[in-house]
């Protein structure tokens, strides 16, 4: 398997529940604090938005499916990520420019389609709970994101 793959993989992977343990609150921009962030979510993303959401039995009713739903649109949108990355820095001769065009076309249909289901799981989250409770979510969401996304940076190289 190639090392980028490979990474890439691991960092889908990450982003699926395991076994539940401890998870620190992400509220801090330290080095420390990010990396307690990915450790969490490695360990059990549904584990550490629970802790940090403070749900009543309502709101947790209401909110889990609206997560679960998310989770799987987060997943098929990073394997789709995978896939155009792997096409596009694994080929077996030089980057052309039409490769390089339709590489970064379906990147950005990636993004908007992560978008379109980022408003509607927002709009949802905002109907099914307070709307302070729903903000925190989408600021959980939005940390784990960043720090996903800075991992799968460092780990593709520039194209060539």
């Amino acid at each position: 398997m190639k090392p980028v793959y490979a990474v890439l993989l691991l960092a889908a992977l990450a982003a699926t529940p395991a076994a539940a343990q401890k998870a620190p609150p992400p509220d801090r921009g330290s080095p420390a604090a990010v990396d307690a962030v990915r450790q969490a979510v490695r360990d059990d993303k549904r584990a550490l938005v629970g802790k940090n959401m403070q749900l009543s039995e309502a709101e947790a009713k209401r909110f889990w499916p609206i997560y679960d739903e998310y989770q799987q649109t987060l997943d098929k949108s990073l394997r789709r990520r995978v896939v155009a990355m792997q096409g596009f820095m694994f080929r077996d001769k030089p980057v052309t420019n039409l490769a390089a065009k339709q590489y970064a076309t379906e990147m950005l249909a990636i993004d908007e389609a992560e978008v379109k289901a980022r408003r509607s799981m927002r709009n949802r989250v905002m109907r099914a709970l307070p709307a302070v409770k729903a903000a925190r979510y989408m600021q959980l969401e939005e940390k784990i994101r960043a720090v996903q996304d800075y991992d799968a940076a460092a780990a593709v190289p520039l194209a060539r």
